[in-house]
């Protein structure tokens, strides 16, 4: 009888019964996982240390113990759960500070099914790579252990074995197994035989100095014994697993082999086997790294331009803590209505119409060669000319501003009138601090500066369907961009109120 597979265990710690059940019943369960709730800290941490599931979903504000007294409290009894943090907006620097106690991810309240499940399998995934990898290191270590009890016997191989295990490339490799057997033999003719891994056929993959037509079949194989004290004979195994076949003769010039040659060519096809068994694995590992790489590319331009995707790829120490001050624009973009919206939409109603907008709008800003900072909530926020150079950044920010508000009527046209949502957006250009801020844990790539409050702030006296731009993007677009004078706002931080403009008309 077959097991089915075991459901990852979830622990949801969450003091409101309302979201702990949302996230239970619409969330976990129906996708396929089994959840028990734990209504405080105090509880979870009981429970957590009794179940010891394969995750916890962490609430941070509890009564009786919050989520950093929990995840110390596990640190303490050295109990290695992963963790996400669940956050209420505006804490994330919490959650930058509970990374370092062995937190995965951490998901701001309110959160999407999107959002909650793709930490989830994150996280899972991590761990399940991690048990991999122990269990190839367990595998590795078993194989190094078995080599040094060889140790001694290894007087005559010494200098063979280091040049077949030394080399990578698998040609190659293969050749220098062969030279080895007929050098250590004195054998005239030699032959390797692997087993195809997908249909289990031998292939003879070299043949050095042999003059018959003879084929190996799989009943040679299977014998694996001499033939005759001319031909010889050995598997190359990996544990209890034949991967193929090492054979020497010397039925050219008739010189018996003996008991010590059978001896040097079974020690050679242990190594040789480790060799070709080592390569696979190292084949299989690079694979499956540029799985993870392509991945982590798919995953990331989800967020950001292919461009700047790719840059993190070429340069990973790019993603190091740090920024620099450099002149971009700014663009934030909010939906109106939104707010009154919630009270009368259904949860599934309302992440599907935010996600219908805001995917709408950061399509059109990748296209624009800007870079997606984040999403708040009904608010979406993006700069140009970081990390890739633009020297038209501004125009193209006013333009993908503008481009936001064509495409989001055309979404209008496949929704009902009161999912209908529009954005009020405001563009601000100057100087910011541009780069990964946080810690060596946690990192966003984003701006931060009076260039980006200036921004936020025209995006919050915008109207519906309108673009709102300072002084200085105007001056840089003007030649291209009509835009009328608006009354001067006073912009905090600034002394003077300054005269910002309502774009009309772009060309694109």
């Amino acid at each position: 009888m077959i097991n089915a597979p075991r459901k990852m265990h979830i622990l949801v710690v969450d003091d409101s019964e309302e979201v702990s059940t949302v996230i239970k019943d619409m969330v976990l369960e129906p996708a396929g996982y089994r959840v028990t709730i734990a209504r405080d800290g105090v509880e979870g941490l009981q429970q957590a240390l009794k179940l010891r599931p394969d995750l916890i979903l962490l609430d941070y504000e509890m009564p009786r113990m919050n989520g950093i007294e929990v995840l110390k409290a596990l640190k303490e009894q050295d109990v290695s759960i992963p963790v996400i943090l669940i956050t209420s907006y505006g804490s994330e620097s919490v959650a930058v500070e509970v990374f370092r106690l062995g937190v995965r991810d951490y998901v701001p309240k309110p959160f999407s099914v999107e959002d909650i499940l793709a930490a989830i399998k994150r996280a899972l995934h991590e761990v399940q790579l991690e048990r991999e990898r122990d269990a190839l290191m367990a595998r590795l270590r078993e194989t190094n252990a078995a080599l040094s009890r060889r140790v001694k016997e290894l007087d005559v191989l010494y200098h063979v074995s280091k040049s077949v295990t030394a080399l990578q490339e698998r040609k190659q490799l293969i050749k220098h197994i062969i030279d080895a057997a007929l050098y250590l033999t004195n054998a005239k003719d030699g032959m390797l035989v692997l087993l195809d891994p997908d249909t289990g056929t031998p292939v003879v993959h070299i043949q050095r100095e042999r003059r018959d037509k003879q084929c190996v079949t799989s009943g040679d194989l299977n014998i694996l014994t001499n033939t005759g004290e001319l031909i010889m004979s050995v598997p190359l195994r990996i544990g209890e697993r034949t991967i193929g076949l090492l054979r020497v003769s010397n039925k050219r010039n008739r010189q018996n082999l003996n008991k010590k040659d059978e001896r040097l060519l079974r020690m050679l096809a242990d190594y040789a086997a480790i060799a070709i068994e080592n390569y696979r694995l190292m084949s299989e590992i690079q694979s499956e790294s540029e799985r993870e790489k392509h991945k982590i590319r798919q995953l990331f331009e989800h967020y950001i331009s292919p461009p700047v995707v790719a840059r993190l790829l070429e340069q990973p120490q790019s993603v190091l803590p740090g920024g620099k001050l450099q002149d971009i624009s700014l663009l934030f973009a909010d939906l109106r209505g939104f707010t009154s919206f919630t009270a009368k939409a259904s949860p599934e109603t309302l992440v599907a119409v935010l996600n219908r907008h805001m995917a709408a709008a950061a399509e059109v800003i990748f296209q624009s060669g800007g870079t997606l900072d984040k999403f708040m909530g009904d608010e979406v926020m993006a700069f140009f000319n970081a990390p890739r150079r633009d020297r038209e950044y501004a125009l193209h920010a006013v333009q993908a501003a503008w481009r936001i508000l064509e495409v989001t009527t055309q979404v209008h046209q496949q929704l009902p009138v009161q999912q209908r949502l529009d954005f009020g957006i405001g563009i601000a250009t100057g100087p910011a601090i541009v780069g990964n801020i946080g810690s060596e844990h946690l990192v966003n790539y984003t701006a931060v500066g009076n260039t980006v409050n200036k921004a936020h702030t025209l995006q919050e006296l915008a109207p519906a369907n309108k673009i709102w731009i300072c002084r200085h993007t105007f001056e840089l677009v003007k030649d291209v961009v009509k835009a009328r004078p608006l009354q001067p706002v006073r912009i905090k931080g600034q002394l003077h109120p300054e005269q910002i403009y309502e774009v009309v008309s772009v060309p694109q």
